[in-house]
């Protein structure tokens, strides 16, 4: 046999990895309940009209081509009218590099940061690909705690005590996967802090900024004054165009301290080629159009949230916290008899034919948890809470 590479063969990526099992109960007609991936567009959101003409209308009109390896200028200069908007940052297109989707970003990100043995501090729980793509690359993902009891806000304590001298940066996933946290301005500030005392610098995933419940999204971009910091964002989310693969990071670097890693950036950038040609072109319709839709699919969001946040607390053995972003909710397993996250999820998945994802595929601190998104209609997640509701009796009685 050819061996794979041992850096390959480590990767997990727990919310797909769980749809294996999945399409075997599938394959045998059962009707499993996925709540397992975060795509909206597989239920019932779609992008905007006016994005999806402007993509049709670019291939049509040739723009089928190798575009800039940082993206179209035009996008970038709508990226720029976007943030200064959204979150007041003083930027150019010099600053905005495109990608495909944030995924992208981060492999770009880590690759001109981190060389073997290079740490970058996680939140934890955290969205696999920061952990997974760390590792790929030699370097070695750090959690650092967020607090449950406080609506899963970071600890900035351990933060700290969790610096060392191969630390390479801070990221922050605000709002959060897979908790649904949305982080206080004031803790923001703090990170910036402890950032400013290493001179390092942090990276903030934006990807949900404009999916929001009772508070609103702050970005440390907009309150940074002389840390630099790395946003990134896309379309998938906000703009629903998750299969599009498409998004873009930027700097806000006051005291340009991150030459070097812009170029690093670059090279990868280009070793690439370039992101979706016609994509860009709807992009550019995506952030210069009305955002009119995004009201109506957050009032369904709002309601499909309560919904399952109340059903979710009166299951015996499960409780859970209010999401305040994003549309994941992060239960805790308070009683039964599974060793562990995972074997419970696997149990949840064979007899009540609901699919969730094991906390601890989201790190240590994940552990005992699982995630689920709140994406299908409220019909649907009735039936998933129904199943699971009556798994779980069963289980606690037996």
């Amino acid at each position: 046999m050819i061996k794979a590479s041992k850096r390959a063969l480590s990767i997990e990526y727990a919310i797909r990895d769980v749809v294996l099992p999945a399409r075997e109960l599938e394959k045998k007609g059962i009707k499993v309940i996925r709540l397992n991936i975060g795509d909206p567009v597989k239920f019932d959101f779609q992008p905007p009209e006016h994005m999806k003409e402007a993509y049709c209308k670019a291939i049509k009109d040739g723009h089928n081509y190798y575009g800039d390896s940082e993206g179209l200028l035009e996008l970038r200069e709508a990226i720029v009218e976007r943030e200064k908007k959204k979150n007041g940052v003083d930027i150019t297109p010099e600053d905005v590099r495109v990608t495909a989707a944030v995924t992208e970003a981060l492999q770009l990100l880590f690759g001109a940061l981190l060389d073997p043995g290079d740490e970058v501090l996680i939140p934890g729980p955290s969205y696999p690909p920061y952990t997974g793509l760390v590792k790929f690359l030699g370097g070695v993902p750090v959690e650092y705690r967020t607090v449950e009891e406080d609506g899963w806000q970071p600890d900035i304590d351990d933060l700290r005590r969790k610096i060392t001298e191969r630390t390479k940066a801070i990221a922050v996933i605000n709002p959060n996967n897979p908790t649904g946290a949305l982080y206080e301005k004031k803790t923001l500030k703090e990170i910036l802090n402890v950032a400013g005392e290493y001179d390092i610098p942090v990276i903030s995933d934006e990807i949900y900024d404009l999916m929001t419940y009772e508070g609103k999204h702050v970005s440390p971009g907009s309150l940074t004054k002389d840390v630099p910091v790395i946003v990134m964002n896309g379309l998938s989310k906000v703009y629903f165009a998750t299969g599009w693969r498409l998004g873009y990071l930027y700097y806000v670097d006051p005291e340009n301290k991150l030459a070097e890693i812009r170029e690093a950036v670059d090279k990868l950038a280009r070793i690439r080629i370039c992101p979706n040609t016609p994509a860009q072109f709807a992009a550019i319709a995506g952030l210069t159009g009305s955002m009119d839709y995004l009201e109506e699919y957050m009032k369904k969001l709002k309601e499909r949230r309560d919904y399952i946040y109340k059903r979710l607390n009166e299951i015996p053995g499960i409780s859970t916290t209010k999401p305040q972003g994003a549309f994941y909710i992060f239960p805790k397993i308070e009683d039964g008899p599974w060793k562990d996250d995972k074997e419970f999820v696997l149990d949840v998945l064979h007899n009540a034919h609901v699919l969730f994802v094991h906390g601890s595929g989201f790190g240590e601190y994940g552990r005992g948890h699982f995630r689920a998104v709140f994406l299908p209609p409220v019909e649907i997640l009735e039936e998933a809470m129904d199943r699971f509701e009556k798994f779980m009796r069963e289980r606690l009685s037996s």
